[in-house]
């Protein structure tokens, strides 16, 4: 059971810091902080834009989540739960970028 749990840590940890790099380079890119918006002038922009929304969603969530609670006041148990929702979501994608990094380094 301890060896799941941290395996599950790893992945959300693993999940989160990718969120964070592809945000913080689509912020260094567009000089735009990201957020859940997807562009649909082209075919290839909509497409880009889903899958950073997609993989950076954590990374919006808590930033969102932690402005408003510092600006707005937001009560605590909304910064609580948006992180429970960032974690459960960087393990998702945690999950998806192990996987696909295993499958890379298989084929070499």
């Amino acid at each position: 059971m301890y060896f799941e749990l941290i395996l599950a840590i790893y992945m959300g940890c693993a999940g989160f810091v990718a969120a964070g790099v592809i945000g913080s380079l689509y912020q260094l890119v567009t000089n735009t902080p990201p957020r859940f918006q997807i562009q649909v002038e082209s075919l290839l922009g909509t497409l880009a834009s889903f899958v950073m929304c997609v993989f950076a969603g954590p990374f919006i969530i808590m930033r969102n989540a932690i402005r408003g609670r510092r600006i707005e006041g937001r009560p605590i148990g909304w910064l609580l739960a948006s992180s429970t929702i960032a974690g459960m979501w960087s393990v998702c994608s945690g999950l998806l970028m192990i996987q696909f990094a295993i499958g890379l380094a298989g084929t070499f």
